[in-house]
């Protein structure tokens, strides 16, 4: 597609729920004297069409009891599909750009983050399995141009709008802001589609120097020697924007644990050892190191990423494991390596909350289950409670606003089919009536939210509700409140 062309299509979309009637969003249940009709695009308008998502749709609504829940999954479950791809062949092979929604970039991150719900269906898709493909290209077109950069342009040429951050970030980069899960989710994406398909043929000499960027990367921000060649300032009014110190960050003391001076909330971090991103880098180096052990026949660097792994979750469990007066043993979101601890959460992916869904832990494990309680209590700075909902939520917003995507994570790590239950109700009454997930609520009013247009939110919501129908089908089939 013609990136013209694709502007065009998102600029109608965003216009379109930008400046629907306020009258329409007055009521959560606003739409229900229309009879919740489709606020998806046009099907002429839809970025990319894939027969089995088309498919899933119609299955998963028909035994969805609750027609306001089945509305909303209609419309996020595709969002990303619907308003955010560029799909094109460049040199004869698939290439994919996949913007965050309301931002013409695309982040390493979101970008995975939006396509995983489409996952199990690329084997039953050969246009979905390409989609991925290109994706992975990209990605690592991405990684090789700056692997401390979070967000790029299609254009690789194009000259960022933070052209006053320092360094200025190079052409094809939007932003530079270092966060260790934006190269997590790149090997994250890579394993996936490895582990369904069992097709190699994408593991190739410019995604093989990727992989080994990563870890390199990953081993120069230890900082055994004290020192990074990473800084980042920017000239703005909020203090989460950069790290302090002319943009070095905090001093942190080197224990074989990563520093990140980003979340993925993209705002600088307190402690330069944010602990979910360490625990999200160990599963990605396993991943890379099964890549090299059946793939590349690569036995030294696959031995050099298992070690790796090791000796960072060997740091989480001596450093980041602290005994909380409460709670009892828990995990701190961020450390300095001179024994000083935060203890609280971030509604972003990787977070505390989402260990059990990125795999690290089972729900169940004792140590989540002692971590994930402390999160959901008022012991949480960032655990907020209101008269529209409660949920957790992220400085990225400030003090009164709950993520969806918070209230989500907690549905989809919960074993309780109780709080699933309590989620979705908190979820449905709390769109404010536009049929979508947003980036965060005010928790009082739905109405006063951030960002109509957030693909990554809407398509883990519909995530969320196709794991609840494999594994708890009877609370779809119950009627909600309101």
């Amino acid at each position: 597609m013609k990136r013209r062309d694709f502007i065009s299509k998102n600029g109608l979309l965003l216009g379109g729920l930008s400046f629907a009637p306020i009258s329409a969003f007055s009521m959560p249940n606003g739409f229900s004297k229309k009879g919740f009709v489709s606020n998806r695009p046009a099907p002429d308008m839809r970025t990319f069409k894939s027969l089995e998502v088309e498919k899933t749709i119609k299955e998963v609504k028909e035994i969805i009891a609750d027609k306001e829940i089945a509305w909303l999954f209609e419309n996020c479950y595709p969002n990303t599909l619907d308003t955010t791809v560029d799909y094109e062949i460049i040199a004869g092979k698939p290439d994919t750009f996949i913007i965050t929604g309301d931002i013409d970039a695309m982040w390493l991150r979101d970008s995975t983050a939006q396509v995983w719900p489409y996952m199990p269906l690329i084997n039953k898709d050969d246009k979905l399995k390409k989609l991925i493909q290109g994706l992975i290209s990209r990605q690592v077109k991405c990684v090789l141009k700056d692997p401390y950069a979070n967000s790029f342009y299609k254009d690789l040429t194009k000259k960022s709008s933070w052209q006053s951050d320092t360094p200025t970030p190079i052409p094809g980069v939007h932003e530079r802001k270092w966060e260790i899960d934006s190269l997590c989710y790149v090997v994250r994406l890579s394993h996936e589609y490895y582990k369904l398909t069992g097709d190699t043929a994408l593991f190739d000499k410019d995604w093989d120097s990727a992989m080994r960027l990563i870890v390199e990367t990953f081993q120069t921000e230890q900082r055994k020697d004290g020192l990074s060649p990473y800084e980042f300032t920017r000239v703005t009014s909020s203090m989460t924007d950069a790290p302090l110190f002319n943009g070095t960050g905090r001093p942190s003391k080197p224990n074989g644990l990563i520093c990140s001076m980003f979340r993925p909330s993209d705002d600088a971090t307190i402690l330069p050892f944010l602990i979910p991103s360490n625990i999200f880098a160990v599963l990605s180096l396993r991943q890379l190191s099964t890549i090299y052990k059946e793939v590349l026949v690569a036995p030294v660097f696959a031995s050099e990423c298992e070690d790796f792994a090791t000796e960072i979750d060997t740091a989480i469990q001596k450093y980041a494991v602290s005994e909380h007066e409460d709670f009892g043993r828990i995990y701190a979101y961020e450390i300095d390596g001179f024994g000083n601890k935060i203890f609280m959460d971030d509604a972003n992916v990787p977070s505390l909350m989402s260990l059990a869904y990125l795999g690290a832990h089972a729900a169940s494990d004792p140590i989540y289950q002692r971590t994930r309680k402390y999160l959901l209590s008022s012991a949480n700075p960032y655990y907020l409670k209101g008269t529209a909902a409660e949920g957790q939520a992220s400085p990225h917003t400030g003090k009164e606003k709950i993520w969806p995507m918070g209230i989500i994570l907690r549905a989809m790590t919960s074993i309780d089919p109780q709080e699933i239950i309590q989620c979705l109700q908190m979820l449905k009454n709390t769109h404010g009536g536009t049929g979508f997930m947003h980036e965060a609520f005010h928790k009082d009013n739905p109405e006063d939210f951030n960002r109509t247009w957030f693909a990554w939110a809407n398509t883990l919501f519909g995530e969320l509700i196709i794991k609840i129908k494999n594994e708890f089908p009877e609370i779809l089939a119950m009627k909600f409140e309101g």
